[in-house]
């Protein structure tokens, strides 16, 4: 016996079509930019016939700058800054979500009212204090502001209150310690949440550009976005070279994101379950 269809499901769809294509055309201008010359720049809307094609602006992007050698500062610091902020949050939130002491919901409050504060706000006594400490222009002077996410812990504590106490309990009386039924049970069960706390952390430290703006002063630290910045002219501009570039900088964060969508959905489904 086969299923009918809902008439609606077929104009939902295409909808759903229309509206994916169209998120897609910035992109598709991107990458044809990428592709053209500077006088068919602005002369073609989308792609030039192919016989205009041109790989001269990524020539022009790797002969200007060190591509490469920033793609690398970008990767570290947002590969560390994930690993950081993963461990501190995840502990953090399996703590507010498990254990009863006095003073939760106070921290909780607190917590909860620092994602007000703008970051803005805090720059200038953050800058002073990695002055003093002298981590100015250092790789852990980004990284260290950026080791607590207190959006992570909140989401790793709505997740891991679905995990069955009985699971603990069960836990403890095999006799495991309170970290390892934190790093052998409790973070397994919470994989989904992993895969889009990292794919989130991971975007918004690569996607960086004003603390790394003010930390960086060595043109060799420097990650991908000041980089790019650092393109453009005062009186002369190859747009060409910075869409190149541009275009480069964002296939690692796509890439990551078809890798883990299907975590990052289910982890963000766990994560609005009240608790």
């Amino acid at each position: 016996m086969t299923r009918a269809i809902h008439p609606g499901r077929p104009i939902a769809y295409v909808l759903l079509f229309a509206i994916a294509a169209l998120t897609l055309v910035p992109l598709i201008w991107l990458i044809a930019a990428t592709v053209k010359g500077p006088d068919d720049l602005f002369h073609y809307s989308f792609f030039p016939p192919l016989n205009r094609f041109t790989a001269h602006n990524y020539q022009e992007l790797f002969s200007k700058m060190p591509f490469f050698r920033h793609l690398a500062n970008s990767t570290f610091i947002a590969s560390t800054t994930v690993v950081v902020q993963l461990f501190f949050s995840s502990l953090a939130g399996f703590a507010l979500a498990k254990y009863n002491f006095k003073g939760k919901n106070a921290v909780m409050i607190l917590m909860l009212g620092t994602m007000m504060i703008p970051g803005q706000v805090v720059m200038a006594p953050l800058y002073e204090l990695i002055y003093r400490l002298g981590l100015v222009d250092t790789y852990p002077g980004l990284i260290i502001p950026g080791a607590v996410s207190v959006f992570g812990i909140f989401l790793f504590r709505q997740a891991i209150l679905q995990v069955p106490n009985e699971l603990l309990d069960a836990a403890r009386i095999d006799g495991c310690s309170e970290f390892r039924i934190y790093w052998d049970v409790v973070m397994p069960v919470s994989r989904p949440m992993i895969g889009a706390f990292c794919l989130i952390s991971f975007m918004g430290t690569w996607n960086s550009f004003l603390w790394p703006q003010i930390i960086l002063h060595n043109n060799a630290r420097f990650t991908l976005p000041i980089a790019l910045n650092q393109l453009v002219g005062l009186y002369q501009q190859s747009y060409g070279m910075l869409m190149a570039g541009t275009l480069l900088s964002v296939l690692p964060v796509i890439i990551l994101f078809m890798l883990l969508q299907k975590e990052f959905v289910a982890g963000l489904t766990a994560g609005a379950v009240k608790g």
